[in-house]
């Protein structure tokens, strides 16, 4: 009974009990509304039984509003059609009218389109209160405001029906391409992906990601290497998006039981993206993330990439060598592929024949020879590997060596004469040979071949506009990044925020660093199955500079703060008990 008791009264009752209509007009309107598929509220309008004000008077009681009936000047004041674009005021009929407590208080003339009221939430970014008018005077009250021309459909979100019966039998070879910019595309949940994409390139953002809750679908860019909440999208919004994104990508969006993977070209502002489309099932929904690959990200020059001069100095000789394999190491999303690429830039001249293995190829490059795998069709690193070999290259790149028989191959090549580079997953330099060796490398291939190491990991970049000097550094987090109170004084900084970096503190990342040059003396440990914190000891000694101590740098230096590299901090430290105690 107490469920029943919250039950919203019905519209036709309530006009009854107000004596606005009476049982046969309502007898009447129910039966054309059932014929019809017309609200209830339309069909007693229609049919003339009452005035649209009485309606939208009882909806607004209905449904827990504030009301204005706009039949007077005073119902009138504080509107301000000039606070929200045009176009939206006119598609959908709504009419700013103050704020109230940094909420936005939105005339609408429906309050059943609650869809409306979320995607004006993300058009407008703000909160938004919405009070009841009725829809004639609405219309004309913006009539006479600004004009009574057609309706303007530039933009706007989704109000009208979305149609998600895509044909599935699209031919999945015809390039899904888009000119974001360009006209044509007017489906609501087209403008809506277009706007998505466009606002997260233009933010920086390194990922779209679009992941379906029980009662909502989150969306987050990431920027910086860090996680933003951008909005949370209806529930009912989910199967269309995510068709839409995966016609572009180019999957087949009938299949939602399998992961899949797919590639998306957009030009925006003029310039071409990419983007690398994930899609994943989950418990409430394929998860979607859409990883932005843009071609200048890889060109940006390698002083720029945050090696210190000594770093650079050394990475220079040693892309420059003939023979051997460099490594770079490092988790997923540490820029391994960007600092590889780099180096392909500078070396990539008529003279040298480079030659690529990638899955998949992230960015394309002229003059630079890259196969991109498929092992549903046997084109599978090794075989990649096998046949690149014979067409005699000066430089090769494996995107990442996985197994034996891929490490083998490298090790080959590297000793026959070419230049090779690689990445591993390992979490620092000395580990990688470690790893080479428990995948089944001969220890004594492993050390003969391997030229360098270099592990690295990305680290945010104060914004410069508003970094201000730290004047109470935490005295744990010094410990913890090795940073004395008379080197801190007046040196470190921290982030404040301001609207060139969104309020975040950071504009960009670069990378720290730990190389490991190989010498005689690594190469022998490496021979006799030398522990990790063993190797590590005597690559320190050698003069590597650990990812910590180059943090430790990079914070006296003003590019970044304690905190950002206390995060690598720990597990350096716990190393470095470990080795102490042995």
């Amino acid at each position: 009974m107490a469920k029943r008791s919250r039950v919203r009264r019905k519209l036709g009752k309530m006009l009854l009990e107000l004596s606005v209509i009476t049982e046969d007009q309502l007898e009447t309107a129910l039966k054309l509304s059932k014929g019809s598929g017309k609200r209830l509220g339309e069909c007693l309008i229609e049919s003339g039984a009452c005035a649209d004000v009485e309606v939208s008077k009882a909806l607004a009681e209905q449904f827990g509003m504030a009301f204005n009936p706009m039949a007077s000047g005073e119902d009138l004041e504080g509107i301000d059609l000039s606070s929200v674009p045009k176009d939206v005021v006119r598609k959908h009929l709504v009419a700013p009218c103050g704020l109230s407590n940094g909420r936005l208080k939105l005339l609408v003339h429906d309050p059943m389109d609650l869809e409306l009221l979320d995607l004006l939430r993300f058009r407008l970014k703000a909160e938004i209160d919405a009070v009841l008018a009725p829809r004639a005077a609405l219309k004309a009250y913006i009539d006479e405001q600004l004009g009574s021309g057609a309706a303007v459909a530039c933009g706007s979100l989704v109000t009208e029906s979305i149609d998600v019966s895509v044909d599935t039998s699209v031919d999945r070879s015809v390039d899904a391409s888009v000119d974001i910019g360009g006209g044509g595309e007017e489906s609501p949940i087209v403008k809506l992906v277009n706007k998505l994409i466009m606002e997260a390139v233009r933010g920086r953002a390194s990922d779209i990601h679009v992941e379906p809750m029980a009662d909502r679908v989150m969306l987050r860019y990431r920027i910086d290497g860090v996680c933003h909440v951008r909005d949370n999208l209806p529930k009912r919004m989910q199967s269309a998006m995510v068709a839409r994104l995966k016609l572009l990508a180019g999957v087949n969006i009938a299949e939602r039981r399998i992961p899949q993977d797919g590639r998306i070209k957009m030009e925006i502002d003029g310039a071409q993206v990419d983007f690398r489309v994930s899609a994943c099932p989950a418990y409430h929904g394929e998860s979607i993330v859409l990883r932005i690959l843009r071609p200048d990200s890889v060109r940006i020059g390698l002083p720029n990439l945050g090696f210190e001069p000594d770093h650079l100095e050394n990475f220079n000789r040693i892309i420059r060598r003939p023979n051997g394999i460099f490594l770079v190491t490092g988790p997923t999303g540490s820029g391994k592929t960007t600092t590889l690429y780099s180096a392909l830039d500078v070396l990539n001249r008529p003279d040298k024949k480079i030659i690529t293995a990638e899955d998949p190829v992230e960015y394309s490059f002229a003059g630079i020879n890259q196969c991109q795998v498929n092992d549903g069709i046997g084109l599978t690193f090794p075989a990649i590997l096998r046949s690149m070999l014979r067409q005699a290259p000066n430089i090769v790149l494996i995107g990442e060596i996985r197994d034996r028989e891929v490490a083998d191959i490298a090790i080959q090549a590297a000793l026959t004469g070419h230049l090779v580079f690689s990445t591993l997953h390992t979490n620092d330099a000395p580990s990688a040979i470690t790893r080479l060796v428990d995948m089944g490398v001969k220890p004594y291939l492993a050390a003969s071949s391997i030229q360098a190491i270099m592990a690295q990991r990305l680290i945010r970049v104060l914004c410069p506009e508003c970094a201000q000097v730290d004047p109470n550094p935490d005295a744990r987090t010094m410990e913890l990044v090795d940073i004395s109170p008379e080197e801190a004084d007046g040196k470190v900084l921290r982030e404040t925020g301001c609207g060139k970096c969104g309020g975040v503190g950071f504009k960009g990342r670069k990378a720290i660093f730990e190389m490991m040059t190989m010498t005689t003396e690594l190469r022998e440990m490496a021979f006799a199955h030398a522990t990790v914190a063993e190797m590590r000891k005597v690559a320190i000694r050698s003069g590597m500079r650990s990812l910590l101590k180059d943090g430790k740098v990079k914070i006296l230096n003003g590019v970044t703060t304690m905190q950002e590299i206390a995060r690598f901090a720990q597990a350096e430290v716990l190393v470095s008990a470990n080795m102490d105690s042995e």
